[in-house]
């Protein structure tokens, strides 16, 4: 059994092909799929606290392919891929975010964006001011923030 923080030979090939249909390679763009072997890497390495929801949506997956995700053509992927859309709940949120995160920090796409490879502190990034209203509920709710015990 693995450990809890790593995914099974299938689950790691189904987060694979998963991975592609989310970002797929761009040859406009000069990017790789997030099924690139140097992202999947990074997934892997990084799931952490993320890890048992992202097997459960990987399991909910091959639950809705009748087997792995990686075996089925096209077609039948993106309908599969749709029903998990509907019902998937958190865990697959979870997983098309832990998919993002580490596509979106890879070099060649950091690049292929125009944007400068450093980390964003010291320096940090400009952001153009937003909708601070957004903040309202949180400011009405007065008081101090806790951490749930």
């Amino acid at each position: 059994m693995p450990d809890s923080n790593e995914l099974t030979p299938a689950q790691r090939d189904d987060l694979r092909t998963v991975a592609a249909m989310i970002v797929p390679a761009s040859d406009e763009y000069k990017v790789p799929g997030a099924d690139d072997p140097a992202i999947q890497a990074d997934i892997l390495a990084t799931l952490g606290r993320d890890a048992a929801l992202v097997a459960k949506a990987l399991d909910h997956l091959a639950k809705l392919a009748g087997g792995p995700l990686a075996a089925l053509d096209n077609a039948r992927r993106d309908a599969v891929a749709k029903e998990f859309r509907a019902s998937g709940g958190g865990a697959a949120a979870t997983l098309v975010r832990v998919v993002l995160q580490c596509y979106y920090r890879d070099d060649r796409v950091l690049r292929s964006l125009g944007l400068e490879l450093r980390a964003p502190f010291p320096k940090g990034y400009v952001l153009d001011d937003g909708d601070w209203s957004l903040l309202d509920p949180v400011r009405a709710r007065g008081g101090t923030l806790r951490r749930a015990t």
